[in-house]
């Protein structure tokens, strides 16, 4: 299960999503519940914007060295969506209780809070702050 805080324009949402089959999930948005149906689909890159043709082209730069990415296990908690890792506010060794915001994505300007979906220790963390992630890697793993 995980919750998640956002908001959009100003309005503030707080939702849970449970995966309860192959395709399905339970989605409870501010106390209201769904069952929706899930369409797994890859991440999309965005397309370059072409280089206007009266400014001087720039030296491609070195691309920064990717971070071997971890495997994702039973106990793993995964990025809900594709973002940038703001803060994280636990280490290895710390108890941490369901709820307790683990550490914020930053994704599309907004901040999004992934919380700890039970009681439990933090066995390893697998991100640092400013370092980018897809959705499903592998964030935090409990104990």
């Amino acid at each position: 299960m995980q919750k998640l805080k956002f908001s959009i324009n100003g309005t503030k949402y707080e939702a849970t999503v449970a995966e309860k089959e192959h395709n399905v999930a339970e989605v409870e948005l501010n106390g209201k519940k769904y069952v929706v149906e899930v369409e797994r689909a890859e991440s999309v890159a965005m397309p370059h914007l072409p280089t206007p043709k009266h400014a001087p082209a720039a030296a491609p730069a070195a691309a920064p060295a990717a971070a071997p990415k971890a495997a994702v296990s039973a106990n793993s908690i995964t990025a809900p969506l594709p973002g940038s890792i703001i803060s994280v506010n636990v280490k290895a060794g710390d108890a941490v209780k369901a709820g307790q915001t683990l550490l914020i994505i930053e994704a599309m300007k907004m901040e999004n809070e992934v919380m700890a979906p039970t009681d439990g220790t933090v066995k390893a963390v697998h991100v640092s702050a400013g370092q980018a992630v897809q959705q499903g890697d592998a964030l935090v793993d409990l104990a």
